[in-house]
């Protein structure tokens, strides 16, 4: 019950003012009975020191006769009233020097007389006045008629029972009572006012902190006063106001992180410090082939590897390895991160090295390749060039002269080599000039045809031209596309046995397309071989190639110029019956002027 705010203030403010009620009802209880005992004792003193002291002479005087007790008693009577004696509650009597009582004003005082310290103090020849609010009674005892030993003859004693005193306090404490009463129930009152307006703003807040800990933050407390409650309130406004766009930021770039770790290509994994798994991304289960599931551990994704920790990271903080999963090299970083066993753990990064290794390959192909083809011519000019020098003079014309032809013959071969590499090297580096114009394709199938009639009948062969429609003009450039063709026809008049029949047509597909193909009737290409033809310096059978010249780049820069007029490349070939290469290329590519070839 007492545990609310509201209960405690309310508690507080009773009890605060039960004790000033208190502590005023003391005060005042003190404050009479200090009054009467200050107003007893200067009532006292005023009678016996007044008149320059006659009424103690007197009292002396009386003190000598025979008969002293009643005249002091006669003379004590004479100032009943200045002493306020009544025979109720205030009394004289005169005692003698032992504070045996002898005669007084109330004999029934006799039988309740005691030796109080005033009377103690009297009976040693002093004035016992001394006197506390906490006595149950007040009195004076004066010294009469002192002896040479300092002892009196008799005492006079003035005694008070305070009757009137307590009578008086009780009032006093039944208007403290009803005055306490009724200041609990006014601060009763005030107090659930003034606890509820510290309370309510307080209940407010803190029913608005429970919404915003459910996440809503739709809801303002409005400011009711502008004391300290009424800045508490605004700041909380103003910390849910912060706190709603920090955690929509904080969502926006958990959202960001999702996504882009549920769609990066690397695989991430995490796990904790005993290698359980705490979560994976897809590409994980797609790189290493393994389902997510709850229970799964560091060994279900990494058979037979021990779990890296920060000992084993060493200086750089991460161990990196590679491995051969689902048919694909894998380059795995593991970072082991967190400084407390709760919070210990590994992050597995995955990244998918397949195809550099492939690259690798064949870059390290390409170069054993380019050496290979340039070793050859190179080892034949060095031969025939040692030949003519060791022999100078010493061979026929005519054999010089066929050994001369060989030396050119391999130079060229070199000159086409590297002529090839460097349009390759312009393809790959997109620094290749292309010239769009435009130009008619008839004409340009016509020339290539001219251009090739010749050597294909000097091989025996074949050669027709064939259109279907009327070809379309088209954007591109003329000279590159007329070297694919020519090359295309190169290779079926090199690989098409004497007699064969070699067809170059056109087509005009449709309004935006033309196709160019060139079918042969020769040994064909086996199907394993077909996929890898347009790769560089792959060729089906190499000592064949070598033997008609070839070096297996003419298909591949083929495909790199028909790509680079958006184009494509097909080849379909069966050993024994033939192969056809199709080239579609679209014929409204943007030109460089409209001037026409």
């Amino acid at each position: 019950m007492f545990r609310s705010l509201h209960m405690k203030l309310v508690l507080i403010l009773i009890l605060l003012i039960v004790s000033v009620m208190a502590v005023m009802g003391t005060f005042l209880v003190n404050s009479v009975g200090s009054y009467y005992l200050d107003d007893f004792q200067t009532q006292i003193e005023s009678v016996m020191t007044g008149n320059g002291n006659e009424t103690l002479l007197s009292l002396e005087q009386a003190a000598q006769q025979a008969d002293a007790p009643i005249r002091i008693m006669n003379i004590l009577d004479a100032f009943t009233a200045q002493l306020g004696i009544d025979k109720y509650h205030r009394n004289s009597c005169v005692l003698d020097e032992n504070g045996t009582f002898l005669t007084g004003s109330n004999e029934a005082l006799a039988g309740e007389l005691v030796r109080t310290p005033n009377i103690v103090t009297a009976m040693h020849g002093e004035v016992g006045q001394a006197g506390t609010t906490i006595d149950g009674y007040m009195d004076y005892a004066i010294p009469l008629h002192l002896e040479a030993d300092g002892t009196p003859r008799y005492i006079v004693y003035i005694m008070d029972d305070k009757r009137e005193i307590r009578d008086l306090a009780w009032s006093f404490f039944g208007i403290v009572l009803k005055a306490m009463t009724f200041g609990l129930l006014v601060a009763v009152l005030l107090s659930f006012l003034l606890s509820k307006t510290i309370t309510t703003p307080i209940e407010n807040i803190r029913t608005r902190a429970q919404m915003v800990a459910a996440g809503d933050f739709s809801h303002r407390l409005e400011i009711q006063s502008n004391d300290e409650i009424g800045e508490l309130t605004a700041t909380f406004n103003h910390m849910a106001d912060r706190l709603h766009d920090t955690l929509e930021e904080v969502a926006g770039e958990r959202d960001k992180l999702n996504t882009i770790f549920l769609h990066m290509t690397d695989g991430v994994a995490a796990f904790s410090a005993d290698g359980r798994l705490i979560h994976m991304n897809p590409a994980t289960e797609d790189l290493l082939g393994v389902p997510f599931r709850e229970d799964a551990h560091f060994n279900d994704l990494f058979e037979g590897m021990d779990i890296p920790t920060l000992k084993t990271a060493g200086d750089q903080g991460v161990v990196q390895m590679e491995m051969v999963r689902v048919g694909r090299n894998l380059s795995v970083l593991f970072a082991p991160y967190g400084t407390t066993d709760a919070e210990r753990g590994i992050v597995a990064v995955i990244h998918d090295i397949t195809e550099q290794r492939k690259l690798d390959d064949a870059r390290r192909e390409f170069i054993a390749n380019v050496s290979h083809e340039l070793r050859t011519p190179l080892t034949n000019i060095k031969s025939y060039t040692e030949t003519l020098i060791d022999a100078a003079g010493e061979l026929p014309p005519e054999t010089e002269v066929k050994f001369l032809s060989v030396i050119a013959g391999e130079t060229d071969r070199m000159t086409r080599i590297v002529k090839d590499l460097l349009t390759l090297s312009k393809l790959d580096c997109g620094k290749m000039d292309l010239h769009f114009r435009r130009f008619s394709m008839q004409n340009m199938l016509e020339s290539v045809y001219n251009a090739m009639a010749l050597e294909a009948g000097n091989n025996g062969h074949e050669l027709r031209l064939e259109t279907r429609g009327k070809l379309p003009e088209m954007n591109g450039d003329r000279e590159r596309l007329e070297q694919v063709v020519i090359n295309i026809l190169s290779n079926a008049v090199k690989y098409t046995p004497t007699g064969g029949h070699i067809t170059l047509t056109g087509i005009r597909r449709d309004d935006s397309h033309v196709v160019i193909r060139v079918k042969d009737d020769g040994m064909g290409i086996p199907k394993a071989d077909i996929p890898r033809l347009f790769e560089r310096f792959y060729r089906v059978d190499k000592a064949r190639s070598r033997a008609k010249g070839g070096s297996g780049l003419g298909l591949a820069i083929a495909k790199e110029m028909v790509e680079a007029h958006r184009g494509t490349i097909y080849l379909d070939s069966k050993l024994d019956e033939g192969t056809t290469v199709t080239i579609t290329l679209p014929t409204t590519l943007p030109a460089d002027d409209e001037g026409m070839l």
